[in-house]
């Protein structure tokens, strides 16, 4: 009797082991991201970092960034890692989010063809250089999809007071898509593009486009990090998201960012808490 009560107590501790193991195996959270910081690769740099030290697995959907807070907004994730600040702001404010974190920055550049249609090369002045290609109706493309980097484009041609939403389908094309289908698109139609520096280093189809336009403090790019509100949508996993988000935040995480590099550059600065 006494040894089938030890052999009962083996096998529930046995099992009761079993199912905690499967149970960490299959936690995971879901990102909802931008598309510069998965096709740049730093994902696929600190995300095995994070999962092999805590043990979570981090699902990252993609999109533009207007997307990806529409589909945070929804209750279709657990975090919010974005770069659209006033946006990421409002989301909050809005009571969508817990609270906002600076994470990392980078910046915008302009690419262009070497014919330098419009003779902007070299310009460090954002606003100077687009008042240029509007003049010049150079082609130009857009990803026009509400994304960050689309918001910050339409941001720097309303500072040059140009409406270049008008000329759509003329010299300004809207392409609708991603950043690296915008790049291949651009690139095709010998278009100037504006793009993240982190997309653009590591994109692999630059052909003799260089950097045209960089430099300009305009051009800043930061990037923020929420917790989708629990309060709101019940099913946000709030620990294990509040986890990821703690990591991203802690030395090693910062750490993580800080060491991604594509040729020899990095791609992203981290500064939280700054």
């Amino acid at each position: 009797m006494f040894r089938r009560h030890l052999l009962s107590l083996a096998l529930g501790a046995t099992l009761a082991l079993g199912a905690t193991a499967v149970q960490a195996q299959d936690e995971f959270i879901v990102v909802q991201s931008t598309t510069s910081t998965q096709n740049s690769g730093l994902f696929d740099h600190i995300l095995p970092m994070f999962e092999e030290e805590i043990g979570i697995e981090v699902r990252v959907v993609a999109v533009g960034t207007g997307q990806a807070i529409k589909n945070a907004a929804n209750g279709d994730g657990d975090v919010l890692f974005v770069h659209a600040k006033p946006a990421e702001e409002k989301f909050v404010a809005e009571g969508h989010g817990v609270e906002r974190f600076d994470v990392m920055y980078n910046d915008f550049v302009i690419v262009g063809p070497p014919s330098d249609p419009a003779g902007v090369a070299g310009s460090s002045d954002v606003v100077a250089a687009l008042t240029k290609i509007a003049e010049a109706e150079a082609a130009f493309a857009s990803r026009g999809d509400d994304s960050g980097t689309n918001k910050a484009e339409l941001r720097l041609w309303n500072e040059a007071g140009i409406d270049a939403q008008s000329s759509s389908g003329e010299w300004y094309r809207e392409t609708g898509s991603g950043m690296g289908a915008t790049l291949n698109t651009g690139t095709a139609m010998g278009a100037y593009i504006m793009t993240d520096r982190a997309t653009w280093i590591a994109f692999g189809n630059k052909g003799d486009y260089e950097i045209a336009v960089e430099g300009d403090p305009k051009m800043f790019n930061q990037y923020g990090i929420i917790l989708v509100n629990p309060e709101k949508h019940a099913n946000v996993k709030a620990e294990a998201g509040q986890t990821f988000i703690d990591w991203v935040l802690s030395d090693a995480g910062q750490a993580a960012i800080a060491d991604y590099e594509v040729d020899g550059q990095q791609l992203f600065f981290p500064n939280a808490g700054e």
